[in-house]
């Protein structure tokens, strides 16, 4: 076996072995007698495991952020297409690199300052932010919660995965049409002004007395979740649609 050779294999075994056991609890004694080497070929290749785990999360992190904000950075996409494009490429790398996120997502050694993977949540919260921003202001939505959304966005898609990546009872496809179908129909529906109905204003407590009265107090008919115009009118009066801005709209 040649020394790339050797590298190689001591990389793909320090990867499996930190992604079933996270970093404190491999030794440099395990990756050897796993490799079937002595331990001085390990601190010879990688000066230790934590030189080798570097590695391992630098390519892990360069694999997945060049798949990510490469979708997220496509010219002419549609808005409901970035979505289905970025779940897709965010599954796709757990499909295809199942041991190396669960690395990247698993507990860092406390000597390493880098915090790769929450650096590369940030890179791609501040993409999503530049396109809420863009689709907010088209639709006369306040942008002062889009730093907001764009957190709850890449969180939805993280934890996601996260669960997915050990619990594979889904195709790659279905999960990314459950990941699009929460996400876009809930921005479809967004409000410009939202409010909580049942928290903070008495409205439970006026309720209970108006039915003990025998009548509906105005609070209660207001946030009624039966009423049609509900969970369509947003609380500044301004006519909502169920229907997500088209493709079109969102590409000009």
């Amino acid at each position: 076996m040649t020394a790339l050779q050797r590298r190689e294999q001591l990389i793909a075994i320090g990867r499996s072995l930190f992604a079933a056991k996270g970093f404190e609890a491999v030794s440099v004694e395990e990756i050897a007698a796993t490799a079937k080497v002595s331990k001085p070929i390990v601190y010879e290749h990688f000066g230790g495991k934590e030189g080798l785990y570097a590695v391992v999360v630098d390519r892990e992190m360069q694999t997945l952020t060049e798949s990510v904000m490469e979708t997220l950075s496509r010219p002419a996409q549609g808005s409901r297409q970035i979505v289905e494009n970025a779940a897709m490429a965010f599954l796709t790398y757990i499909e295809e690199h199942t041991d190396g996120f669960q690395v990247v997502v698993r507990d860092r050694p406390t000597t390493d300052p880098s915090g790769s993977f929450n650096s590369l949540l940030g890179d791609v919260s501040i993409r999503v932010e530049d396109l809420l921003v863009t689709a907010f202001k088209r639709h006369k939505i306040p942008a002062k919660g889009v730093p907001y959304y764009a957190q709850m966005l890449v969180g939805l898609m993280v934890f996601t995965g996260q669960y997915w990546a050990t619990h594979r009872k889904l195709g790659k496809e279905q999960l990314a049409s459950y990941i699009v179908n929460l996400a876009w129909n809930g921005l479809s529906r967004i409000e410009a002004k939202p409010k909580l109905r049942y928290v903070g204003d008495g409205g439970g407590q006026r309720e209970q007395r108006g039915r003990r009265s025998g009548e509906s107090s105005p609070a209660a008919k207001s946030t009624d979740d039966t009423s049609p115009q509900s969970d369509n009118v947003p609380t500044d009066g301004a006519p909502q649609t169920d229907t997500p801005p088209s493709d079109a709209d969102t590409a000009r």
